[in-house]
């Protein structure tokens, strides 16, 4: 017993072609398979810590995230790429860390340099003034 259809309608793949109809004649159908992609690895910062641990490991913050960092480098080489995140968000925090203390410390030392400037060219000053007018 075949069901009726509509003139026209594209037959579901599991019914038989009816009679006087060929493979020739129905509309053609490509099936896509779409796989989600893959997870990029996480980061594990390890230029970034290597450049701070050489360039201003302040408090041995530099000497921390170097290690975090190669800590996540081995979690990723395991795939377990949650251990890798753990690590490498700490060493982020780290270089980040180092980054702004390393940041201040400049700060701080221009300041006390320009001040320092300030006071010994007064003071030069003075004695150039005290020189030139004599004993009083």
């Amino acid at each position: 017993m075949e069901r009726s259809r509509a003139p026209g309608a594209p037959l579901p793949p599991y019914e038989p072609l009816s009679e006087g109809l060929d493979i020739e004649g129905l509309p053609r159908s490509t099936m896509v398979v779409v796989e989600p992609s893959p997870m990029p690895p996480p980061r594990d910062h390890f230029a970034w810590s290597l450049c701070t641990m050489l360039y201003g490991n302040i408090c041995c913050l530099g000497f921390m995230a170097l290690v975090f960092s190669v800590k996540s480098r081995d979690r990723k080489v395991l795939r377990d790429y949650s251990g890798a995140l753990s690590y490498g968000t700490t060493s982020k925090y780290l270089n980040i860390t180092a980054l702004l203390l390393n940041i201040f410390f400049v700060i701080l030392i221009i300041a006390l340099i320009a001040s320092g400037t300030v006071v010994l060219a007064n003071f030069i000053h003075q004695e150039q003034q005290q020189l030139f007018d004599g004993p009083t």
